[in-house]
């Protein structure tokens, strides 16, 4: 039988195992904003220079030229930008399942 003085040391582990996760987490949160918020100011910075090049243009053929070379780099920046994002959202849900793995490891006995 577990006296007070296990269960009280038992709960503090929990509760500290709590808000290290929730500080982590938090972290995630913001690194993923800021990844989303820093791609969203570039692609709307690129859209505007390609429309003042676009509105600069006299003929057809530079005009889809111009068109071609805007959407591969917008194509190719987008993969880029998502490849990071997706990292980041691993690492969040690597950080949030962290203090069930420490639970888990209490508790499972470990096959040798």
């Amino acid at each position: 039988m577990a006296n007070v003085e296990e269960i009280q040391q038992y709960g503090k582990e929990q509760l500290d195992t709590a808000i290290a996760s929730a500080s982590g987490v938090q972290k995630s949160y913001q690194a993923i904003a800021t990844a989303v918020g820093d791609y969203t100011k570039k692609s709307f910075e690129d859209g505007n220079a390609f429309v003042e090049k676009l509105s600069a243009v006299k003929s057809f053929d530079k005009a889809i030229e111009l068109q071609t070379e805007y959407a591969k780099s917008a194509y190719e920046t987008f993969i880029a930008e998502s490849q990071k994002i997706a990292g980041l959202y691993t690492d969040l849900a690597k950080q949030s399942f962290k203090p069930l793995e420490s639970l888990a490891a209490k508790f499972v006995p470990v096959a040798r």
